[in-house]
């Protein structure tokens, strides 16, 4: 049932939906279809000249048609590609019966439709590769038209490139647009590779609670439920770390996790409040080793994926091959501005923001006025791979006080084009101080930052059994996928970003409220 007044040719489409039932043609068959090939793979292992010709029985969309009398042309898309059809009346339809040709596929198959084929495949005088039809079965009735791209010298006319409607409708992008479908291919790629790095150095992949009793990991803003049962709050994790440790504490020899995280925050081009993190703990290692490690992981990768450690983004060519500069955080600041931060108070940080033009609130300590002059004036800088090392501890409540300065930590995040890419620690695993940290943590919330952490009793608690030194490290795999297939926005590597909802829905939704609130006066 049509839940969208129905247009012309939706309409059309119902028509020829029920004339295929009328002549006994099932438009959705149940049974299973016997695919022998697929149009890539046919392309490439033709033979010209080969006997006999080979037979294959391919299953896919009608993208285009081209109706000649007794013979026709179509192109047939399945998920490898397209290929071309050529169907001829006289092969298609037994003795003197022309009516499928005539009727069903002349009048009632459309574009955007899925049909079987059964046939042989030959290269025409055009010397196109090509399917010759001896059977057609019809698989499943397409209701709505898709967009028809249309071109002209070579140029593409109402192509499906609004942005809105392709987030949306991702399952017409899919379709029509060629280079999509990659973009996901190389995505599931990169997430193979990462998964087989660490399989090789016999690290163990894990799976953690995405419901939470307390937000920790990181310092963001949750996502709050309600157990019904339990009768309590819950919250979608902003990250799996304290898990991921609990399980050192537990003795494996390193774990990690690909893990969607959840923070109720702002949605730009690089943020999604719904994303995809790995992260990865291993004892005995600290951020030195990590750094060594992660270069080796992201060059197997982008060979994996591209072939090639280089990609191009946008202006730039990005070279992932090791060895990457390795940048304190106070050099970084005082190469870009001039200001030195070592030893500087939260009012003498205050009062270079505010010097800058840079924006601060009074909630906000000496890490995070820290981290905002580093985001503001340095970070964009960093187009190559470049680990930022030793952060200053206000900054980093997880991490080990660093061996040679207390007052810094021993912590880098690598940065890409501008952006930052991984965030890894030598891990605190000093019980007393972690909680000391946590306090001032939760005074910090006390002034006012609602993305402060709070103190995790249980994770303390496990500290207290003895967790060996580790480094951790977690990296951003929608911006990972983003640099390797070269795209600008973080939607273009979600298969479903989240997306207001339409204007059309709001409407109805806020009738239906209307509709219930007058049902609701009249009892």
């Amino acid at each position: 049932m049509a839940n969208h007044e129905l247009s012309e040719q939706e309409i059309v489409r119902r028509k020829s939906l029920e004339a295929l039932r009328e002549r006994g043609i099932d438009p959705y068959p149940a049974a299973e279809y016997p695919v022998t090939g697929h149009t890539r793979e046919i392309k490439e292992n033709f033979k010209d000249g080969e006997e006999p010709l080979r037979e294959v029985t391919v299953a896919g969309r009608i993208m285009s048609r081209r109706i000649m009398g007794k013979a026709s042309f179509m192109e047939l898309q399945d998920a490898d590609g397209r290929i071309q059809v050529y169907v001829s009346r006289d092969d298609i339809c037994p003795g003197d019966d022309k009516e499928f040709y005539n009727v069903v596929f002349k009048k009632l198959l459309d574009i955007g439709d899925f049909i079987g084929v059964k046939g042989y495949v030959f290269r025409t005088q055009m010397g196109e590769i090509t399917i010759h039809a001896q059977e057609i079965t019809v698989l499943a009735k397409s209701l709505r038209p898709l967009p028809v791209v249309k071109m002209k010298d070579g140029k593409a006319y109402d192509a499906f490139t609004d942005p809105e409607l392709r987030y949306r409708q991702r399952y017409v992008d899919l379709v029509v647009n060629p280079g999509v479908r990659d973009i996901f291919v190389k995505r599931t790629k990169m997430f193979n590779s990462m998964r087989e790095y660490f399989n090789a150095h016999g690290y163990l992949e894990v799976d953690t609670p995405v419901l939470q009793s307390i937000p920790g990991g990181a310092s963001a803003r949750p996502f709050i439920t309600h157990h019904n049962a339990l009768d309590i709050p819950l919250y979608l994790r902003i990250a799996n770390e304290l898990f991921l440790k609990r399980l050192i504490v537990g003795g494996f020899e390193g774990v990690y996790e690909f893990s969607r995280n959840f923070r109720n925050e702002g949605m730009d081009r690089t943020h999604n409040p719904e994303f995809t993190a790995m992260e990865i703990y291993v004892p005995y290692k600290d951020y030195n080793w990590m750094m060594d490690f992660t270069e080796k992981m992201l060059e197997k990768i982008a060979l994996d994926v591209n072939g090639t450690t280089k990609v191009q983004f946008g202006d730039h060519e990005i070279d992932f091959k090791p060895p990457y500069p390795r940048i304190t955080m106070r050099d970084a600041i005082l190469d870009k501005t001039g200001f030195d931060i070592n030893g500087k108070s939260e009012e003498e940080l205050r009062s270079f923001c505010r010097q800058a033009g840079i924006d601060t609130d009074p909630s906000m300590g000496k890490g995070k006025l820290i981290d905002e002059i580093f985001g503001e004036k340095c970070e964009g800088s960093y187009i190559q791979p470049t680990f930022i090392i030793d952060y200053p501890i206000e900054m980093s409540p997880l991490t080990k006080r660093h061996r040679e300065n207390p007052e810094l930590t021993e912590r880098f995040e690598l940065m890409v084009n501008g952006k930052e890419l991984a965030n890894a620690y030598s891990e605190l695993n000093d019980p007393i101080d972690q909680y000391e940290r946590f306090v001032e943590q939760m005074r910090l919330a006390d002034k006012g930052d609602d993305e402060a952490m709070v103190i995790d009793a249980d994770f303390i608690r496990a500290l207290e059994y003895g967790m060996p030194p580790t480094s951790g490290m977690g990296i951003g795999m929608d911006r990972l996928a983003m640099l390797l297939t070269g795209q600008p926005t973080i939607q273009e590597v979600l298969l479903f970003p989240q997306m207001r909802p339409e204007k059309k829905q709001v409407k109805e939704e806020e009738g239906a409220e209307g509709e219930a609130a007058g049902e609701s006066n009249k009892e």
